[in-house]
């Protein structure tokens, strides 16, 4: 079966692909189909990702997943929250990961003490069979950590490098990929929508 990624984040089609296998899936790259981005107007993860994976499905004629992720930091009342990928872009720098992270510590610099710095990178996975599916699968992972101070690690994308999880004492590009995809919000959300989609598709 083809399953259409409404995504064209190379390293989450690397990520959700390794999670994925256990159904036996071609997960295919909306952008190898040319379909264009999604436009994402809404204010919730479930709501762009349900936007998202309506639009691939529309425009392939195959079942979609999209993923619509972010970090949401407690001393930010949860933002950036949907607008993590064009974090960097608020402060004057190109939209990019580095800039996001580096945006983001000087965003920080004065938050400081024991829990202040927490934050939780979110994913939530949403499957549609077709675009007027009226039964879409929705699945979300929750990774709780706090900021570093600096980034530490070379694994990973993201927000990964400055993403301390304390149950490891490393930040997640600190994990090699196997123990990160195991324990991460992507990769709680893949492995709920596996057994979803277990269930209920086939």
């Amino acid at each position: 079966m083809k399953l259409v990624l409404a995504s064209n984040n190379a390293g989450k089609l690397a990520e959700l692909q390794q999670l994925f296998a256990p159904l036996g899936v071609d997960l295919v790259r909306q952008a190898d189909l040319n379909i264009p981005e999604a436009p994402e107007p809404h204010r919730t993860f479930v709501e762009n990702a349900l936007a998202k994976a309506r639009h691939a499905c529309k425009l392939s004629g195959l079942p979609a997943v999209a993923d619509d992720a972010g970090l949401c930091v407690d001393a930010f009342g949860g933002l950036p929250g949907v607008d993590t990928a064009y974090y960097a872009t608020q402060f004057g720098y190109e939209k990019g990961d580095t800039n996001n992270v580096r945006a983001l510590l000087e965003q920080m610099k004065g938050v400081q003490g024991p829990g202040k710095r927490r934050a939780a990178l979110v994913s939530t996975l949403v499957a549609l069979r077709s675009a007027d599916d009226p039964e879409p699968l929705i699945a979300v992972g929750r990774a709780v950590g706090e900021i570093t101070q600096a980034p530490v690690g070379d694994q990973g994308f993201g927000f990964d490098p400055v993403m301390y999880i304390p149950a490891f004492g490393k930040t997640f590009a600190q994990l090699p990929p196997e123990v990160k995809n195991a324990h991460s919000h992507r990769g709680q959300s893949a492995r709920q929508m596996v057994a979803l989609m277990q269930e209920r598709w086939f």
